[in-house]
């Protein structure tokens, strides 16, 4: 219940919005409504303390109350003995049975029923009566340090983060890289942890990932899975119970399983190199494997030993379709005859250039389509940014003969323009690539985005490539012109106020011939010694 005596005192005293929020844990909307009937009422901070309850309660009438009314009050203390009971029970059982009550009330729909839910289950305390029963909960988190993917080529350096999954009853673990943490990758993880399980928990407990739940407005208490989220859930028969952020008793389990990966995950692979995303989650699965079957715990059981006897048989079924997220997007085919999508590339029949065509996107395929027409389909691409899928069947064999697409002769004739080095630099990222077609993207970027303005700049720098021996790519140019840009902006060092440099002067004898060499002051006219020795004769005379 809002308590608005506070909330007006607070106000009296003369707190901002941000920190009444952040103290009573309430909404903006909430603190100007209380703001609204002080200045209406004309109340002071002592008159404030002075009301009752009753008189509060009539300054600031319960619409919800009534609100509320109208609605049909779940049984959940029914629902929590049913959790207990049975192993295969979930909250989607639940709301189910809770719609087909007869009653003259309006029925809660179901995201509201869950967000109900799990405000209950913490007023009751019954986390813990949900969680460490074998097969009943799945905690989830991120692990908080991240292992470098190197690019092989560029040295261009990505995070991987490490999705972690901990069955609390056995301790039993999983866990995979990725190189975000949005909704796809969470999706996936999902599913990958069900399969490596072999089955589905009845409650998966985030712990308040953005992806997995969120709160409809600042200072709300309650927590609201989100629809993608629940519609994994939904597919899976299981429920989503994020974790409350103020509880540590809550996220005992999970952040015990994060130091596990933590220590003995990332600790042993953070020193080497990676290269690809495939490698690193191959190694991470060595290490899982051995945390979860070799290291004993007190009472000497393994972690798979546990999990294999009391948790794997209460799992729910697999059901026989995967869940896959699905994405459209509508995207350009381009000169070179592919779509980019999340920085990878994907091969499309030469006839669709410059065509808009339909995108489907999965956890695992690319498809395209002209109208209702599949054009393509690739597996999606993961990890290092830059990947092509390219079916040959999908270019010309002569680009030269087809208008409209990028050639080797096309950018060629180009970069002649700019210079003998960038031309040669252009022909070697063509041939770079086991198809031509997918070196065209990086020639346009390279001749397009920085050589149009820099024409001097791009051959300077391909030149030094060439003198290197060095591998072209869009970032090594990029990073040497950045070099050589610099250089030229450097201010250019000052003369001294007083040379000490030696100047070479004139010298002049009296017999009209001129001797240089001797060191003298600049601009000084200087006899020479013939002078002075004719001098001394012409006296002693």
């Amino acid at each position: 219940m809002t308590d608005y005596r506070r909330i007006m005192s607070l106000l009296l005293e003369g707190r901002s919005y941000r920190e009444i929020g952040a103290i009573t844990a309430c909404s903006q909307t909430t603190i100007r409504t209380a703001k609204r009937v002080i200045d209406a009422e004309g109340l002071t901070l002592d008159r404030v303390r002075r009301l009752t309850d009753a008189e509060i309660a009539g300054l600031f009438p319960d619409g919800r109350s009534r609100v509320k009314g109208e609605y049909d009050d779940p049984d959940f203390a029914r629902v929590v003995t049913s959790f207990k009971k049975n192993q295969h029970f979930t909250l989607l059982q639940g709301w189910r049975s809770y719609t087909s009550r007869r009653s003259v009330l309006r029925k809660y729909g179901y995201s509201q029923y869950c967000a109900l839910f799990n405000a209950y289950v913490r007023k009751h305390d019954l986390t813990a009566v949900l969680k460490h029963e074998p097969g009943k909960t799945m905690f989830i988190d991120w692990a908080g340090d991240t292992i470098d993917l190197v690019d092989a080529i560029t040295g261009t350096i990505t995070k991987a983060y490490l999705f972690v999954t901990v069955l609390p009853y056995s301790g039993y673990l999983w866990c995979r890289a990725f190189t975000d943490m949005r909704m796809p990758a969470w999706i996936t993880a999902h599913v990958g942890a069900f399969e490596f399980y072999g089955g589905v928990p009845q409650l998966l407990i985030p712990d308040n990932a953005l992806t997995a739940s969120q709160r409809r407005e600042r200072g709300d208490m309650t927590r609201w899975v989100t629809d993608r989220y629940q519609q994994l859930a939904d597919h899976y028969g299981t429920s989503v119970f994020p974790t409350n952020v103020r509880s540590p008793k809550e996220k005992a389990a999970v952040e015990s399983g994060v130091n596990v990966v933590n220590k003995r995950v990332i600790g042993y692979l953070a020193e080497d190199v990676w290269t690809s995303l495939d490698d690193l989650n191959a190694a991470i699965g060595e290490r899982v494997r051995e945390i979860n079957h070799d290291i004993r715990r007190v009472d000497g059981s393994t972690r798979w030993e546990r999990f294999s006897l009391d948790e794997a048989g209460r799992l729910g079924s697999l059901p026989a379709d995967g869940f896959e997220e699905v994405e459209w997007r509508e995207l350009k085919v381009q000169r070179n005859s592919h779509v980019t999508c999340d920085s990878q590339h994907y091969s499309v029949p030469y006839e669709h250039v410059g065509k808009l065509i339909r995108v489907r996107l999965t956890s695992s395929r690319v498809t395209g389509f002209d109208g209702q027409q599949i054009v393509c389909e690739h597996p999606r691409l993961l990890g290092r940014k830059g990947q092509y899928s390219t079916e040959a069947t999908h270019l010309p064999d002569e680009y030269r003969n087809v208008d409209g697409l990028w050639s080797r002769e096309w950018f060629l004739r180009r970069a002649g323009a700019y210079g003998a080095a960038t031309a040669l630099v252009i022909e070697l990222l063509i041939d770079g690539r086991a198809l031509e077609a997918q070196g065209f993207l990086d020639c346009r970027n390279v001749l397009d985005g920085l050589g149009k303005h820099n024409k001097v700049r791009l051959e300077a720098a391909c030149q030094q490539i060439i003198d290197a021996g060095m591998t072209p790519s869009y970032t090594a140019i990029k990073r040497l012109m950045a070099v050589i840009d610099s250089d030229t902006k450097k201010p250019a060092p000052r003369r001294p106020a007083a040379s000490t440099r030696k100047s070479r002067v004139r010298f002049e004898d009296t017999d009209g011939v001129d001797r240089a060499g001797s060191a003298a002051p600049a601009g000084a006219l200087v006899r020479g010694a013939d002078y002075y020795r004719r001098l001394d004769e012409q006296r002693g005379r």
